[in-house]
C-alpha cells in the first residue's frame, strides 16, 4: 500500500501507477493530475497554482511514461505541459501555472461566502470502497477517509458535502489537493443516477498550503443534461481557508427506465 507521495513518483520520467488509487480498476483521474503536477512542479517554483487536464484514454495500472514541456518561466510564476504517456499513446494532457504558495500563508481578503455547514467528522460514516447503490468499486477508499453527510442531501439536491483525508495521518500539500478536487463522488449521485460519472476536463485553482487535518469538501452540479454535467468542488482545510476550487465536465448517462 502506497502513501500519496510514493504512489506519485516520478523516477526518470516514468510513474508506476499505483493499483490501490483506482476507480474500478482505473487510475483515478485526480491522482493522474497530481501525477502530472509532480513532474510540472520545478525548485524554483514548487507547487501548482492552476491546472487544466484533459482525459484522452485511460490508463492501466503499472508503468507510464511522463514528458514535460516548460512553456515559459517566469519570476513569481510559469507555464509547463504535462503528459501521461502509456502504450505510445497519450492519456492525459494537462496544462500548469506553477509558483510558491508560502507557509505563511497569503491572506484571504474576500471569499464569497464561509464554509458551507456539514456535520462533525466524527459523526458520519466512512464511505465503503463499494458505496450503496454505486455500480463501481472504488480503491482507493480502502485508504482514504472519505464521509459524506448524506442526512443534508435532501435539503441541497446535486449537492454533496462532507470531510477527506489522507491515509495514516499524512498531511495534505498542494499537489494532493488536486487529487481532492476531484475524489468526491459526483454530484448526480444525488440527483438519481449510478455508476461512476468520468471526467472528461478538470480545472483546479491550488489557493494556499493547507492546515494539518481533514478537508472540508463541497461538491455540486450547476447544469445536468443527458449526456453531460458540470460540477463545482469546493474545499476547505481545517482551518476554514478556502485552498482549492475547481470545476470540471463529465460525461453521464441517464438511469435506464426499468418502468
Amino acid at each position: 500500500m502506497a502513501g500519496f507521495a510514493e504512489a506519485t513518483t516520478i523516477r526518470d520520467g516514468e510513474v508506476d501507477l499505483d493499483p490501490q488509487w483506482t476507480v474500478s480498476g482505473r487510475p483515478h483521474g485526480g491522482y493522474l493530475l497530481a501525477v502530472l503536477a509532480r513532474a510540472a512542479v520545478s525548485g524554483q517554483h514548487p507547487d501548482p497554482l492552476s491546472a487544466s487536464a484533459v482525459y484522452l484514454s485511460p490508463p492501466d495500472v503499472g508503468p507510464a511514461a511522463v514528458s514535460v514541456e516548460r512553456l515559459r518561466e517566469g519570476r513569481t510564476a510559469s507555464q509547463v505541459r504535462a503528459r501521461l504517456i502509456q502504450k505510445d499513446r497519450t492519456c492525459v494532457e494537462a496544462l500548469f501555472t506553477i509558483g510558491h504558495l508560502t507557509d505563511g500563508q497569503r491572506e484571504q481578503r474576500w471569499v464569497e461566502g464561509p464554509p458551507p455547514e456539514v456535520r462533525p467528522m466524527q459523526g458520519l460514516y466512512r464511505t465503503p470502497v463499494q458505496p450503496p447503490g454505486s455500480e463501481v468499486t472504488v480503491n482507493m477508499l480502502d485508504i482514504v477517509d472519505q464521509r459524506i453527510d448524506w442526512e443534508g442531501v435532501g435539503e441541497h439536491p446535486g449537492d454533496l458535502r462532507g470531510w477527506l483525508g489522507l491515509p495514516d495521518g499524512e498531511h495534505w500539500d498542494p499537489i494532493s489537493l488536486l487529487y481532492a478536487a476531484d475524489a468526491f463522488p459526483p454530484a448526480t449521485f444525488s440527483l438519481g443516477t449510478t455508476g461512476w460519472v468520468p471526467t472528461l476536463e478538470l480545472t483546479a485553482y491550488v489557493r494556499g498550503v493547507p492546515a494539518p487535518g481533514p478537508l472540508r469538501v463541497r461538491q455540486r452540479a450547476r447544469m445536468l443534461s443527458d449526456s453531460l454535467v458540470d460540477q463545482v468542488c469546493e474545499i476547505w482545510d481545517a482551518a476554514d481557508r478556502v485552498v482549492v476550487q475547481a470545476t470540471q465536465l463529465a460525461a453521464y448517462r441517464m438511469p435506464q427506465n426499468t418502468a
